[in-house]
């Protein structure tokens, strides 16, 4: 359709219709949220079976293609629960030495696992798949790992050279990103981010419902989300104090934004209702449901769409003009262009035990989406505390369950960010 602008009366008819319906805004009951998965017994289980069978057994097996699924599977799991030690060295040496051999899932979920618990070690054998690889998010995963390790000119320079001789690769998102990646990424953690508070009269200007998740750029650190109401006030307790959930932002890979099951881009996500995973890490707490551009267009542009226009064009319509020429804020648009879908904000069975060394602990890292902390009773299976279920409460505290997630990486300060980080802000917006 060819609209003049791309808010549209539906959000109006929204806000209304939660002001005249204050009964529909549903609010879940902790005491109703439970899972046997978490009880100690099955824990102990699963720890176990992790441990002895997961990664022990299979990675010290022989790799052919009877066991290729299960070096795959071994491989996520080290990922997912950050599992370093002989077993799986053992394992990721096996899948180097028959690398021709295998999958394109296997490569990846072994390239990840390198990226992701062996950020130097590996760097000869990352080389060598680097030089002959012409998958192009395989080789981007080598490329960005070692940018990492060596983040100069001459292997930007190589890094180029490389993707030329993949066929079209002008024309392939993954590799066009990667390309600005090796460029642009490092400087721009340096530039300043937007004037917050022409975000907040923005969002307020257009009463869509808005989920603001404030980040770092080093994602070891957690962030924390608000939640912006219809009529633009900011969501407070009953004691006046601005309400505030921890997210983490970081991927288990901790691959860029732009890579599968990377960390959460930078951007807009639009939200489109709420759902409950059948996924056991998950767990049952209800979940919001996001989208990037490109994943599903036609929930995506909820607010409208103008068809005369690029689709980037109706993506920077969503800004504020201060923040429409600020890079970061383009990742989502790019991550979904180059393939990357299911980034969700949700909670966690996982035992915050797996990540007592990391600067998260005691967040749990994801495949990619928002992931808020929970603590569940290990002896009834019942949710005890959870930022996960304050933040869906508050975001339906009004019945439009459609609205807009920004996520928003504040400064590059190498700890958590806090409430002082942001109130300042949301205090000057209220105070205008």
């Amino acid at each position: 359709m060819n609209r003049t602008s791309i808010w549209t009366p539906l959000t109006l008819i929204g806000l209304f219709f939660s002001i005249i319906n204050p009964s529909i805004a549903q609010q879940n009951n902790i005491n109703q949220i439970h899972t046997d998965f978490v009880k100690k017994e099955r824990r102990d289980r699963f720890d176990q079976y992790l441990m002895n069978n997961t990664i022990e057994e299979t990675f010290s097996s022989d790799l052919d293609e009877d066991t290729e699924d299960a070096f795959e599977s071994s491989c996520l799991s080290a990922t997912q629960f950050m599992i370093k030690n002989d077993f799986v060295k053992s394992g990721l040496n096996k899948m180097i030495a028959g690398y021709n051999t295998l999958s394109y899932s296997a490569k990846r979920a072994m390239l990840a696992t390198i990226y992701s618990l062996y950020p130097t070690e590996y760097k000869d054998a990352m080389m060598a798949i680097f030089n002959m690889e012409t998958n192009p998010k395989l080789f981007a995963i080598t490329a960005v790992y070692l940018y990492r390790i060596q983040p100069d000119y001459n292997l930007q320079r190589k890094i180029t050279v490389n993707i030329n001789k993949i066929p079209g690769a002008d024309s392939l998102p993954v590799l066009v990103e990667l390309r600005k990646y090796i460029s642009t990424y490092n400087s721009q953690k340096s530039r300043l981010t937007p004037n917050l508070i022409e975000l907040f009269v923005w969002q307020k200007n257009h009463h869509i419902k808005t989920v603001y998740s404030f980040q770092r750029w080093n994602r070891d650190y957690a962030g924390i989300a608000v939640v912006q109401l219809e009529d633009g006030s900011f969501a407070r307790d009953e004691d006046g104090k601005l309400l505030t959930f921890r997210q983490l932002a970081r991927a288990a890979s901790n691959l860029p934004y732009f890579l599968t099951n990377g960390n959460t881009p930078q951007g807009i996500f639009s939200i489109n209702g709420t759902d409950v995973s059948r996924n056991l890490l998950i767990g049952p707490t209800p979940n919001i449901q996001t989208l990037l551009p490109f994943e599903k267009d036609s929930n995506f542009w909820f607010m409208g769409y103008d068809s005369a226009k690029t689709p980037f064009d109706n993506y920077i319509q969503l800004l504020p003009n201060a923040w429409r020429s600020y890079v970061p804020m383009m990742e989502t648009f790019y991550a979904g262009k180059s393939g990357r879908s299911e980034i969700i904000m949700h909670g966690t069975t996982i035992e915050s035990k797996y990540f007592k060394n990391e600067h998260f602990y005691p967040l749990a890292p994801t495949d990619g989406c928002l992931c808020a902390n929970e603590s569940w009773n290990s002896e009834d299976g019942y949710l005890a505390k959870s930022d996960q279920l304050g933040l869906i409460n508050t975001f339906n505290r009004t019945a439009e369950r459609r609205g807009l997630l920004f996520v928003i990486n504040i400064s590059n300060e190498q700890k958590p960010v806090s409430v002082d980080d942001i109130e300042p802000y949301v205090a000057a917006f209220e105070n205008m």
